[in-house]
Formats: C-alpha cells, sequence, structure tokens
C-alpha cells in the first residue's frame, strides 16, 4: 500500500518562512517523481512544484518560482518544500503525490489527475 504523510504546515506571518516533508510509507520514495499541490477553500487543486526521481530536475508554478525550493532525500524517503516569503495568498492546504507513470522527469505542467497515492494533507496559514 503505498501512503504518503506531509507534516510542517503550521501558521505563519506574512514574508514567514515554512519547511513541509513528505513521507512515503510501503516503498522508496526514489521510485517516483514527486510534486507537491495545495487547495485552497473554493478553489482546485493546483500544482505548486514537481521533483524528478532522483533529484536532478524541478519545476515551480510562476506563483512561487523564486520563493520555494523543493528537494529530496531519497535515503529518507523523504521530499521537501521550503516555503519563503510566504504571501496571504500561499494559505492552502498542502499536498504531495506522486506521479502515476515510471517516468523519471516531471511533466512539464502539473495537473492532479496525474498523480497519485496522496496524503492526507498539511494546512499551511499565512496571516498576520
Amino acid at each position: 500500500q503505498l501512503q504518503l504523510v506531509e507534516s510542517g504546515g503550521g501558521l505563519v506571518h506574512p514574508g514567514g518562512s515554512l519547511k513541509l516533508s513528505c513521507g512515503t510509507s510501503g516503498f522508496a520514495s526514489g521510485r517516483y517523481a514527486t510534486g507537491w499541490f495545495r487547495q485552497a477553500p473554493g478553489k482546485e487543486r493546483e500544482g505548486v512544484s514537481c521533483i524528478s526521481k532522483h533529484g536532478s530536475s524541478k519545476i515551480y508554478a510562476d506563483s512561487v518560482k523564486g520563493r520555494f525550493i523543493i528537494s529530496r532525500d531519497n535515503t529518507k524517503n523523504t521530499v521537501y518544500l521550503k516555503m519563503n516569503n510566504l504571501e496571504p495568498e500561499d494559505t492552502a492546504i498542502y499536498y504531495c503525490g506522486t506521479l502515476t507513470t515510471d517516468e523519471a522527469l516531471c511533466p512539464s505542467r502539473l495537473f492532479p489527475e496525474d498523480f497519485g497515492s496522496w496524503g492526507q494533507g498539511t494546512q499551511v496559514t499565512v496571516s498576520s
């Protein structure tokens, strides 16, 4: 049973930082490209970032480019999302998911239907 577990969310002031973690259970994380998505109330789930199987390739949504950094440590079966200079618009539940194909690289555009094994999510709230 493939399962992901997100953690690291919380309440932070605008301009602050958080580091999210995505741990795997039941499989080695290095088998799959992995993405971070987020969903705000009343909105659809949107792609934030994705990292290839071995960490050599990363992509970011325009809205987070230059502020968020995705990384992975396959020895710890964990994918991270470091979020800097957070804005109120970043408030959402953040989810990680694995690419449902064996492609080593992330797709150029991130659609939730191309990912699976979602975790329960972790809430990020940016507010003064």
